[in-house]
């Protein structure tokens, strides 16, 4: 067998298909390759137990423990019984527990005593720790070879625990990990030799043999350095390559003219750019004039003032005879831009029409929801170039649309986008347009330098003058519900006081989404007999509102706002929102960008445990933006002891996205680096971490550069080239490739 096929063999031939099956579907593992680049997430020692006191919640784990006591408990009217079975380590306890028809195996087996390994996900029932339904692995079976062996492979050295899944535990990965651990001889080496030479680095075949069976820690240490650099390296060598092809490409250059249309809209400021502002304005005019295509991502707070520098690019570029595209995330945040542009630039947002300026241009919309008319208007506008700009959702992505000369698209809020999408409406350019990616969620420089490689950065750091600061509380509302009526009263409040608020869910809670409730009820109700229940549906606005209308917060003007609403009435409520005509707006995220009222001081998340850090930290943002202090309450029924409520702890006691965005990063380090939702293919990052591992990465760029530039086809590296097209596979390429 050649020494690349030896890792592209299948799993199920050396397996069996049922193993096989299960590591393809749950682990996203098909090849020996994949197998062995899927690396334990930490080691037991021999002796040592896991200690059960500091067991994660929510959590797979495995942990090796004695039985104290077992015994068979009836429920139900003695129609139902299930096993209890109490673990101690020294450290704590934890209580197992076995249902129905499963109580009998570990009833004869696990007797107070035995010892045994032990994998399932950790819960809280009664306020105690336990894993419903664990499987597990008796250490001191009666059978003596057995026990002996299984001590052994166990707890007879350094023993890998892997990232697992319900359907295979830990110590059944690690079985077929030897199965497989032969072929780590015949893995292709991506480092080239006076690089892995010049830093001492261990040949790969050893790395791999070193951190699945390692014998010391130090062959761990040893094994991770050099396999986190190989991960780094390829992803590198692969940006690099992305950013040298862009170099290559030819693109019209974009130079704003002496007293045009920019220098006229700058006239009519009614106050000066900041620092910040003028600084990244100028990076960016100077890629718009440069002969091969701009790939810029602007990243700021919320409220940095992101859309004047992008309005201002695009400015230039139609002074410069091109059309530029604003892509948004949403119709609401479409509507907004363009209501919000329209109204900064005023008689030059009516180019060609009575009353505008002639050195003005057409603005126009485009939504999928457009009546026929209007957007027959808006496309016949694009395609004679009568409009400079254009803003509008995916329905610019379309096939229809075209343009007389795309010069820039601009992308705003990059992340809630595919890169198809993005693709799609670059390709309408007669050549490669410039392209600038704006994002409100700060990224920390260790995964700008890994997801947005191939993309120049700038930042917006400073504020504009006026924003107020935001006080962030966290509200248990299970534990204690006297702080959630307490909340209502704020809210009141801060009405009384003439200001607006934000009550925001995770649901709307129609019908659409009542399918899918009742789906979820039912397995709730399937699962309650064994264990604390299924979590509750997520809290719906349709209901919120309606509940809050009646009680805490009735006589107050309530409204809700949510992304199945026709559209008209979405711009209706939220124009009478900004004009002051509702107190209280019941939403779900669609205010999480865009949405500028800086009336509105206050807002209530409800579920808070429900959303992510970023997006926590985005829908804060839309409070405290005049001159009153801004407030924002995270409703949750999380346990106090849960991630969740650390997650929602962290995001109260700051309001630096930055060092929010680390924290996110760190929750979700088992998560894909790369955004599964970008890619639509796992990660290949398994080993580097994008938070601690800032200087590998850093070194394996300029590496990277340096080999590039001397080689850019890789024509003397074929090793490193089979790499990237292994770690690197099609769609990733693609990805990397739309950039």
């Amino acid at each position: 067998m050649d020494r690349v096929s030896a890792f592209d063999e299948p799993l199920k031939k050396l397996l069996g298909g049922a193993t096989a099956k299960v590591m393809a579907e749950h682990l996203g593992l098909h090849t020996v390759g994949d197998l062995l680049h899927h690396y334990p997430r930490r080691y037991e020692e021999r002796g040592q137990l896991t200690a059960l006191a500091d067991l994660p919640l929510d959590e797979h784990v495995t942990v090796v423990a004695q039985v104290a006591d077992a015994r068979i408990m009836m429920f139900n009217n003695g129609r139902g019984k299930r096993l209890e079975v109490t673990l101690t380590d020294g450290s704590g306890r934890l209580q197992l527990v076995f249902f129905g028809h499963g109580v009998h195996k570990p009833h004869k087996e696990l007797l107070p005593g035995r010892r045994a390994m032990f994998a399932g996900k950790v819960s809280v029932f009664n306020r105690k720790m336990q894993l419903a339904h664990p499987t597990y692995q008796l250490l001191d079976t009666a059978d003596a070879d057995e026990a002996t062996e299984a001590v052994d492979a166990f707890a007879g050295r350094l023993l890998p625990i892997y990232p697992a899944c319900k359907q295979l535990d830990s110590w059944r990965i690690a079985k077929a990990v030897d199965t497989v651990l032969p072929s780590a001889r015949d893995a292709v080496d991506p480092l080239p030799l006076p690089l892995r030479e010049g830093r001492g680095f261990t040949p790969l075949p050893e790395a791999l043999l070193k951190i699945h069976r390692p014998q010391t820690k130090a062959d761990i240490a040893d094994a991770r350095d050099r396999l986190k650099w190989d991960e780094a390296f390829v992803l590198q060598v692969a940006l690099a390559r992305r950013r040298y092809a862009d170099t290559q490409l030819p693109a019209v250059a974009r130079r704003p003219r002496h007293d045009g249309l920019l220098d006229a809209f700058d006239a009519k400021l009614p106050f000066t750019l900041t620092e910040g502002q003028e600084k990244v304005s100028k990076e960016i005019f100077d890629d718009l004039a440069t002969e091969h295509p701009m790939h810029r991502l602007l990243q700021g707070e919320v409220g940095s003032g992101k859309t004047m520098v992008a309005l201002r690019a695009m400015l230039a570029v139609v002074d410069a005879g091109g059309q530029a595209a604003m892509l948004a995330p949403t119709e609401v945040l479409a509507q907004q831009h363009h209501r919000s542009i329209t109204e900064m630039m005023g008689e030059l947002a009516e180019g060609g029409m009575l009353g505008g300026s002639d050195l003005g241009t057409k603005v126009v919309l485009l939504t999928g929801s457009m009546g026929m008319a209007a957007r027959r208007q808006a496309l016949l506008d694009l395609v004679t170039g009568e409009a400079g700009i254009v803003i509008g959702t995916h329905a610019l992505i379309e096939d229809k649309v075209q343009f007389h000369d795309l010069g820039l698209v601009v992308v705003d809020e990059q992340h809630r986008f595919g890169v198809e999408q993005r693709d799609a409406l670059r390709s309408k350019g007669k050549q490669p347009p410039h392209l600038l990616v704006m994002t409100a969620t700060p990224i920390p420089r260790t995964v700008a330098m890994t997801v947005f490689g191939d993309l120049e950065t700038s930042v917006l750091d400073q504020l504009p003058a006026g924003r107020s600061p935001i006080a962030s509380h966290v509200v248990p509302a299970k534990d204690k519900p006297h702080f959630l009526s307490r909340a209502w009263e704020r809210v009141r409040e801060e009405v009384g006081n003439g200001h607006q608020a934000y009550v925001v869910c995770p649901r709307i809670g129609d019908d659409a989404d009542d399918e899918a409730d009742k789906k979820n009820r039912k397995k709730a109700a399937e699962k309650a007999a064994e264990e604390d229940g299924e979590k509750r549906p997520p809290l719906a606005v349709l209901e919120i509102a309606e509940q809050l209308a009646k009680g805490a917060l009735a006589g107050l003007r309530i409204e809700v706002l949510h992304g199945r609403m026709n559209p008209d009435d979405k711009d209706d409520v939220m124009r009478r929102f900004a004009a002051g005509q509702v107190d209280v707006l019941v939403a779900t995220t669609v205010i999480e960008v865009g949405v500028n009222v800086p009336n509105a001081t206050a807002m209530v998340i409800m579920d808070a445990d429900r959303f992510g850090v970023s997006q926590l930290h985005q829908l804060r943002g839309r409070v405290g933006r005049g001159s009153a202090a801004g407030l924002c309450l995270l409703v949750s029924e999380a346990h106090e002891a849960s991630p969740a409520r650390a997650r929602l702890s962290a995001v109260a006691a700051t309001l630096d996205g930055f060092e929010l965005s680390r924290i996110d990063l760190e929750q979700r380090r088992e998560g894909d680096v790369l955004g599964q939702a970008q890619s639509g293919v796992r990660t290949s990052l398994r080993m580097l971490s994008v938070i601690d591992d800032e200087e590998v990465i850093a070194a394996a760029r300029e590496e990277a550069a340096t080999i590039v530039a001397a080689d850019p086809d890789l024509a003397r590296l074929p090793d490193l080239r089979t790499a990237l097209a292994a770690l690197l596979d099609k769609e990733r390429e693609e990805y990397l490739d739309k950039g």
